[in-house]
């Protein structure tokens, strides 16, 4: 399924960059780099060495994240938050 076609709750279209990045450093044990989370996708999950690489990630999961939710009937959740721009 394409990514364009995919709508929110609220019928918005699906942006994985709408979506609050949650990040925690992994312990050496864990491999090290970051773990990044999107908490209104659960189970979508990312890492990367870098935070940044990290994010990259977890929003590319959730492309994958969406088509799978699609595929099993559900209805994709609308961002729980709305990203604030700051004025110039």
């Amino acid at each position: 399924m394409s990514d364009l076609a995919l709508k929110t709750a609220d019928g918005r279209p699906f942006d994985p960059s709408a979506y609050e990045v949650r990040l925690r450093p992994l312990t050496h044990d864990e491999g090290g780099g970051w773990f990044a989370t999107i908490p209104d996708l659960p189970g979508c999950m990312g890492d990367g060495e870098t935070e940044i690489e990290a994010i990259t990630d977890v929003r590319a999961a959730a492309l994958e994240w969406a088509d799978a939710a699609i595929a099993a009937g559900e209805v994709l959740p609308a961002p729980s938050y709305e990203i604030q721009e700051a004025a110039e």
